[in-house]
């Protein structure tokens, strides 16, 4: 036991001073102008998944993923907020039809989630054929 702390103690130390060292040489670097500013960390691209889960967040469609509403050009779809599923007209389902196709499929599920969280329930009409683009997206 103290043989794994003592070399957890050890690479702690090579770590610290690989960090010092690589500061040190890229603060030379900066100084004698072989590069113009120190590197950053680049900002994983937002269409990706992060990995750290076992489904991805993005496809999600529970609410509780996230609490901020997105619109996806949809706000003429509050109107329908707190009726119930199966209380649409024909007209009216297809208005819901009609931005579900105009979105790309990566964005299904944040659509579905924006809706949940502003209250509109989506028509009982279109819920098979949501299941069905977000099931695909997941199974690829």
């Amino acid at each position: 036991m103290i043989y794994l702390i003592l070399s957890l103690f050890v690479l702690a130390i090579i770590a610290m001073l690989a960090g010092y060292i690589r500061n040190k040489r890229l603060q030379g670097q900066l100084e004698r102008g072989e590069i113009t500013e120190l590197p950053t960390l680049k900002q994983v691209e937002d269409s990706a998944c992060c990995g750290q889960h076992e489904v991805c967040e993005k496809d999600s469609l529970l609410a509780a993923v996230s609490k901020q509403i997105e619109y996806y050009n949809d706000e003429e779809l509050d109107l329908f907020k707190g009726r119930n599923a199966a209380d649409y007209a024909e007209r009216e389902v297809e208005e819901f039809r009609e931005v579900l196709y105009t979105m790309q499929e990566t964005e299904v599920a944040g659509w579905v989630r924006s809706l949940q969280l502003r209250g509109i329930t989506l028509p009982d009409q279109l819920k098979d054929e949501v299941f069905l683009i977000i099931g695909e997206r997941r199974g690829a």
